[in-house]
């Protein structure tokens, strides 16, 4: 079956994947945890489970940009602490794929953007906080910093094997660890490309990943790119208070269609 007519895709709804697909290179190199709207729109155009599958590929590709682009501002000690309880949280969520069948998979992506949106809510109310603090953050080597890494860790790796949610958690996260815009940026790149690669043999393993997704995920990764580019130039020139807001509506509007659907 040709991988453009897999899921029956409308020209309308191929431009709404590549719409997405921007928007997955932009949260890359702008705004991390923005491709939560990604997620919504691959929910809704493709069947839940498919979704996921396709849209990994998709999110490697901004990540190896986002690398490129940030590399020099990865906080390795954290990274560090935070994976092995990731990798717990990818088995978790790789057993849950497991079990769950497509309905509930839609149900669960949506509860997580609406939990997701709630988080960025609350992580608002502390980026004052955040401003002030130090690009070298500390509080990852306190015992309340490791258990609060384990905690983050595992949510992370489960929401970003089952729906590809992990960006809020992981940015909720960096955020009250005290990490500034570059040191955030380079550090959430490094995680998630190393993370979402790791998940690929998962995502093969339960049929999500196959040579039909990879052929639809070719035709979107061009889109990737000049998102990316834009991120880079609009990073230091966006209104970051309005654009979350907008991200914010998007998400819990996508994660409402989900639960609704």
């Amino acid at each position: 079956m040709n991988t453009m007519t897999l899921w029956h895709i409308s020209g309308w709804e191929f431009a709404a994947l590549a719409a997405a697909a921007l928007l997955v290179g932009f949260s890359k190199t702008a705004v991390s945890g923005a491709n939560t709207v990604s997620l919504a729109i691959f929910a809704a155009v493709l069947p839940a489970r498919a979704s996921t599958g396709v849209l990994l590929p998709i999110l490697i590709v901004g990540d190896v940009l986002a690398v490129l682009t940030y590399r020099r501002h990865a906080h390795w000690p954290t990274l560090w602490r935070l994976f092995p309880a990731v990798a717990a949280g990818v088995v978790i969520g790789t057993l849950f794929l497991v079990w769950a069948d497509d309905a509930v998979v839609r149900t669960s992506i949506g509860a997580i953007l609406l939990f997701m949106a709630g988080v960025t809510l609350w992580r608002r109310r502390k980026a004052e906080a955040a401003e002030a603090a130090a690009d070298e953050p500390d509080s990852v080597t306190t015992r309340s910093g490791r258990a609060k890494a384990r905690s983050y860790g595992v949510l992370g790796g489960f929401t970003t094997m089952v729906a590809n949610a992990g960006g809020p958690v992981m940015s909720m996260y960096l955020l009250s660890a005290g990490f500034r815009k570059l040191g955030f940026l380079g550090t959430s790149a490094f995680f998630f490309l190393i993370v979402n690669v790791t998940k690929v043999p998962f995502s093969v393993g339960l049929g999500l990943i196959d040579g039909h997704s990879l052929v639809l995920d070719a035709a979107l990764a061009a889109f990737v790119v000049p998102g990316a580019l834009i991120g880079k130039w609009a990073v230091n020139r966006i209104n970051q208070r309005l654009f979350e807001q907008l991200v914010i509506a998007a998400t819990i509007i996508g994660g409402l269609q989900l639960l609704l659907r």
